[in-house]
């Protein structure tokens, strides 16, 4: 059983995907904004971090995950987002950008979510 923090300021999107990854055997954390995200961090030491794209600012998932990784953070971050979907903007991994480790568009099928996130704990 692995810890996942959840960073999303959707309640819906957080408790529905808390309950494919709790069904999965997967121990679940929520946080609904970066600052809460980040103390989580902190204090939980998660397995993996999926992330939101925008929170209370347009950019908050990725300025979180650039953070992370500036503090030498090597937790697998997936990050969902409906951006690209509203916008027409397609995000993809980008290193310096986007510094996760896999990055899908809400909604995501629970097999799929399931299966990737699988996959990052396998590779950590």
């Amino acid at each position: 059983m692995a810890k996942i923090l959840i960073v999303d300021d959707d309640p819906d999107i957080t408790f529905t995907t808390s309950l494919f990854l709790k069904k999965a055997q997967h121990e679940v954390q929520t946080a609904s904004n970066r600052a809460d995200g980040m103390q989580a961090i902190e204090e939980g030491n998660p397995d993996l971090i999926i992330l939101d794209v925008m929170m209370e600012q347009a950019d908050d998932g990725i300025a979180m995950a650039q953070e992370l990784r500036r503090q030498g953070c090597e937790t697998p971050i997936l990050m969902l987002t409906s951006v690209g979907r509203v916008t027409g903007f397609k995000y993809d991994e980008d290193q310096e950008l986007v510094p996760v480790n896999a990055f899908f568009e809400k909604p995501i099928q629970p097999d799929l979510l399931i299966g990737k996130v699988n996959e990052l704990l396998a590779n950590r």
